[in-house]
């Protein structure tokens, strides 16, 4: 039971950042008019944010492990 309060204490403002950040995104799309994006700028946008995502899990995951493994020492 402390677990899951710990971990909620975590996750929902966590979460609300994040309706907030796609809230304002999508406020802020839609405040500039009729706007158009391509193809090949929703895949540069999808490529984008992916990448950042995947080397940010492998910069956190690296820093877990030299913790763990006492290179950090």
């Amino acid at each position: 039971m402390r677990y899951a309060l710990k971990l909620g204490l975590w996750v929902l403002p966590g979460l609300l950042l994040l309706g907030l950040a796609i809230h304002a995104a999508w406020a802020g799309w839609t405040a500039v008019g009729d706007t158009e994006m391509s193809g090949h700028g929703i895949a540069a946008l999808l490529l984008g944010g992916v990448f950042t995502l995947g080397l940010t899990a492998a910069l956190v995951g690296l820093l877990l492990y030299s913790r763990r493994n006492g290179y950090d020492q």
